[in-house]
């Protein structure tokens, strides 16, 4: 397998990588705008623009965005973050071409119409109405809104509806010129492709674009809290949350470990303890997520109204006690189930064009697998029991529940009973 790397003079950034022997390609154009990029007023349009996108270009009609790719046997899709907004398309290898040009028609060409806009509109307020009817999706929102209070990384991915309905044409089109530069973007593909054919298809598509420079956005403060939601439901959604090392850190990799061997499968401390031991719960996990200048430790469980304080104790307990007593044998299993997830993930020419683009966005360069590998391996039992002691040294938690959680502890006795 090559990676390739090529950069207009305009500061657009090109990555390939030919995989041997498939005959399919993933490409797509990755952009540095995300939620966090929106000022208070915008909240909610990035993710509106990604769907914009697909609504019509100079050249095509939103029937004619998809015919393109599906006539073809391909598809085309897309998704915000809050750090990015990617656009994409799996197609076979003699429609690569045909897959960059769609892909590129609809970020640089959008024509925003108006009786397009109200229809998606109506799309999007029904999305957000849809998460707030899914317990064990909005309660993350409500997560990261306490983990960051009153900054753009804390605010909802998808906007609040009274936004959402104001947004006009102009709006999206400032927000386009504000974040989509050249230098903003990079363009990614993997598979069958031919490196030097997607440089001069791309050349003729971006190399006319004026570079400028992004707005600087908030950086992330993790303050923690707390919000609950009492609700009559079957399940009691319980989610904790503690700062983490962001993806430039060294000790990301030790954080990983850390969380994939409390909650990153069957056999986790915390599904063991608290599932398998106790039946408290039916899904239980914990994660590491990073940012560009922050990162955040999650834990989710569902559970019933009753049991909640229980899990949240043991929760609690249970994280402390790593602190003392992590085995090699369990940092060993996580390293692992990190080294496979990482590989047998990047089978897919999908996988591997969406690690290129976030490597070259994040680093300006891609790293090898085998340095990758040799950092995680790198990581120690030592370096996990300290980083779960750091853990309990006063640091501030968030906590978000929804459901019958009247009588769950609050984030101030979960805080104490953590620095205990």
């Amino acid at each position: 397998m090559t990676v390739r790397t090529h950069r207009l003079p305009n500061g657009f950034r090109i990555v390939t990588e030919h995989m041997p022997g498939l005959k399919s390609a993933s490409i797509g154009i990755w952009v540095n705008a995300g939620g966090r990029h929106e000022r208070l007023e915008q909240n909610g349009i990035a993710h509106f623009l990604e769907h914009m996108a697909f609504k019509g270009t100079k050249k095509r009609t939103p029937l004619q965005i998809a015919e393109a790719i599906e006539d073809v046997g391909g598809y085309i899709n897309a998704y915000t973050s809050r750090e990015m907004t990617a656009y994409y398309a799996r197609v076979l290898e003699d429609d690569v071409p045909l897959a960059q040009d769609v892909i590129s028609d609809i970020v640089l060409n959008p024509v925003f119409d108006p009786n397009e806009i109200e229809i998606e509109r109506g799309v999007i307020l029904q999305e957000i109405g849809q998460a707030m009817d899914t317990p064990d999706d909005i309660v993350f929102d409500w997560l990261q809104e306490v983990s960051y209070p009153d900054q753009p990384l804390g605010r909802s991915i998808l906007g609040p509806a009274e936004r959402v309905a104001s947004f006009q044409r102009e709006d999206f089109a400032g927000f386009v010129e504000e974040n989509y530069g050249p230098d903003q973007m990079v363009l990614s593909a993997a598979g069958a492709v031919d490196h030097d054919q997607i440089v001069a298809l791309a050349e003729e598509q971006f190399g006319d674009l004026t570079a400028r420079p992004q707005a600087n956005f908030t950086l992330g403060t993790f303050a923690g809290g707390e919000r609950r939601m009492v609700k009559d439901l079957e399940q009691a959604h319980f989610t904790l949350a503690m700062e983490a090392p962001n993806y430039r850190d060294p000790s990301i990799y030790t954080a990983q470990i850390f969380a994939t061997s409390m909650g990153g499968g069957m056999s986790s401390r915390l599904f063991q303890e608290v599932r398998e031991k106790r039946g408290l719960c039916y899904s239980i996990f914990c994660s590491a997520g990073a940012y560009s200048d922050t990162g955040t430790l999650t834990l989710y469980a569902g559970t019933s109204g009753d049991q909640v304080s229980d899990l949240a104790a043991i929760t609690i307990d249970e994280m402390k006690r790593a602190a003392d007593d992590m085995s090699a044998a369990e940092v060993a299993r996580a390293r692992a189930q990190m080294k496979a997830g990482l590989l047998m993930g990047l089978e897919s020419p999908s996988s591997r064009a969406e690690r290129l683009a976030r490597m070259i966005a994040i680093w300006d360069r891609i790293p090898e697998l085998d340095e990758v590998i040799q950092k995680v391996d790198a990581v120690t039992t030592g370096d996990v029991r300290d980083f779960a002691a750091s853990l309990c040294e006063n640091q501030p938690l968030a906590l978000a529940m929804y459901g019958p959680v009247s009588a769950a502890p609050s984030v101030d006795q979960l805080q104490a009973r953590l620095a205990a």
